[in-house]
């Protein structure tokens, strides 16, 4: 990336922010050099196992570090506004974790403070910087599969299949009112933006809440986790398992996205499929690094992450010679690089960025906050 070395920080150290701390040590260049959760005793253990230099019980301390370029916000939804504008008052660049926040009030004024800073503020939609979606942005925008017709989104999880399922997710507190549409609903939001290069205008939601009731163990599981215990309370549950959302894009190109926290055997299966008057596109993220192309009167294609396959600017997203898969942990080093080159090329306050800015993350809110309201009111609701 240059000779520069970036000196990062990263705030929460649970399942994604470790994924964070490996994704950035692979990039040239970067460097974590603290790290910062309310849980003293993990954010020590986790300072000691990958040999970070500095850790803080307090976030706080954190930004007082004069020498931290970049922060991580790998917190809670619920903690994401008050951590980024805290970050963006010290005059570091943040990249969140999405949710970018819990609602619209809150998203906007992040985007108008970016603004204000003059700070470099990224919301990690990872799946975009996954190659094959990459692959699909070049060849939609080379019309190589013809005219748009309709496109379909799908995120499938299982991890909330029984009643017995719980975190902090389903608490609207911690997660806001929204959540199989902001936690999941949200990539396939940004992933299908990116590959048409056009905004979501309208859109018409059902969500459903499956269980009503869930029953609060004595140990609450993380996320995916499979711990049960005994059950100690119920809770009531007001935010959806399910949903079933229709769409329109701002070129009229419509299209149906189908969400699932509760559907057994699937644990990320986020597919998108694009179809257009000559051919489909089709990517599995289970799958991460094959897309299938679709045609009426000839056989169909499956195309490797290989930079002999791929197309454009997707060649520099196939990392690997061809048979060795690419996968999610790769998508992720690729959407922080690219944030990372933007602020090293002082590019970062252009409008169009390759990498999901406030902007983006805020719009997605927007999004989420749409659906609330359109399956409330059984009608469709334009994005303002």
């Amino acid at each position: 990336m240059g000779e520069k070395v970036l000196r990062i920080g990263v705030i929460g150290t649970g399942f994604i922010g470790k994924q964070h701390i490996e994704a950035i040590r692979r990039i040239p260049g970067a460097e974590v050099v603290a790290v910062a959760d309310s849980n003293g005793e993990m954010v020590k253990s986790v300072s000691e196992q990958l040999h970070i230099p500095s850790y803080y019980s307090d976030y706080t301390e954190l930004l007082k570090k004069k020498d931290i370029d970049i922060v991580h916000n790998c917190t809670p939804s619920a903690l994401h506004f008050e951590i980024n504008k805290a970050v963006m008052k010290s005059g570091k660049h943040v990249y969140c974790e999405k949710p970018l926040t819990l609602n619209t009030k809150e998203s906007e004024e992040l985007v108008q403070l970016s603004k204000e800073k003059g700070i470099a503020a990224g919301a990690n939609f990872n799946y975009r910087h996954n190659a094959m979606v990459q692959e699909m942005h070049e060849r939609v925008k080379n019309n190589s599969i013809g005219e748009i017709l309709v496109v379909h989104g799908q995120y499938l999880q299982d991890w909330l299949l029984y009643d017995t399922d719980y975190d902090w997710r389903l608490d609207p507190k911690l997660g806001g009112e929204s959540r199989a549409v902001s936690d999941i609903g949200s990539h396939c939001f940004d992933t299908m933006q990116y590959i048409l290069n056009k905004k979501i205008i309208s859109v018409y939601a059902n969500l459903i809440t499956v269980y009503p009731i869930r029953k609060r163990t004595e140990k609450v599981g993380g996320t995916y986790s499979n711990q049960q215990g005994k059950v100690l309370e119920e809770v009531s549950i007001h935010s959806e398992d399910v949903a079933f959302i229709m769409i329109k894009f701002e070129n009229g190109t419509q299209g149906l996205i189908n969400l699932s926290q509760v559907g057994a055997g699937k644990k990320n299966g986020l597919s998108v499929t694009i179809s257009g008057s000559t051919a489909s596109l089709e990517w599995e993220q289970e799958r991460p690094d094959k897309l299938w192309v679709g045609h009426r009167d000839s056989g169909n294609e499956e195309i490797y992450a290989s930079s002999g396959f791929l197309t454009g600017a997707a060649k520099r997203y196939a990392l690997l010679p061809n048979g060795h898969p690419l996968g999610w942990t790769d998508a992720l080093k690729c959407a922080i690089q690219s944030f990372y080159e933007a602020i090293l090329h002082d590019t970062y306050q252009e409008d169009k960025q390759n990498y999901a800015t406030f902007a983006d993350g805020h719009y997605i809110m927007k999004l989420v906050e749409a659906c609330l309201i359109s399956s409330q009111h059984k009608e469709w609701v334009d994005i303002q």
